[in-house]
């Protein structure tokens, strides 16, 4: 175990759990890690952060459940499906080799990307997952894209089965479950302030 501790935020699509990761780092004075990392796997990759960004959110069952198949696409999906579940590895693999290289050299705070599952046995970590009600997260994502009520509430629930997907598939646990979690924080009843006042806290020790 490390002499250190890491945050490990896991999150609902529309909750803030980025921002409670901001402003969380900018109060511990620690480095924050979040889409940086997608950026750092395609350069390594040699890939476009596009096509790396798409893959890291969507795992292979997902893209299955949205390829319909018949007889004339059926070799095409079988292809396409092959160099999905390839591509994803990969970009899942340098992201793991990127956390643990930027967890060896201190203290931070990671958003996302199963870090909580890839740091478990190696540093001492304070993993949460951020959590809101619909009509917040409907209302923030609303804002944030310009979107409609009704785009924004689908926007929501497919990033989410991404996240749900990506994370189930390279964890084995379930997403948002307190079996991988010491907290689960709900931004709509503590706010954002009182969150990141309970994970300095967590922190702190």
């Amino acid at each position: 175990m490390s002499g250190y501790k890491i945050v490990t935020i896991g999150r609902q699509f529309g909750s803030g759990g980025r921002e409670i990761g901001q402003k969380l780092a900018k109060r511990l004075e620690i480095p924050l890690y979040d889409h940086r990392l997608v950026s750092m796997a395609a350069k390594e990759l040699g890939i476009k952060q596009s096509v790396a960004a798409k893959v890291d959110e969507e795992s292979l069952n997902a893209f299955l459940s949205g390829y319909q198949v018949n007889t004339t696409t059926y070799s095409q999906f079988i292809n396409a499906a092959s160099y999905i579940y390839s591509l994803n590895e990969d970009v899942y693999e340098k992201q793991k080799q990127i956390i643990l290289t930027l967890a060896a050299k201190g203290p931070c705070v990671i958003i996302g990307r199963c870090a909580d599952y890839i740091l478990r046995d190696s540093y001492e970590c304070v993993n949460v997952f951020i959590c809101a009600s619909r009509k917040d997260r409907i209302a923030r994502i609303m804002e944030r894209y310009d979107l409609t009520e009704r785009k924004a509430a689908a926007k929501i629930r497919k990033t989410d089965r991404d996240r749900k997907y990506y994370y189930e598939d390279h964890t084995g646990y379930d997403w948002g479950s307190i079996d991988s979690h010491q907290a689960l924080l709900n931004v709509s009843l503590l706010g954002q302030e009182k969150i990141v006042d309970i994970l300095e806290k967590m922190y702190r020790g």
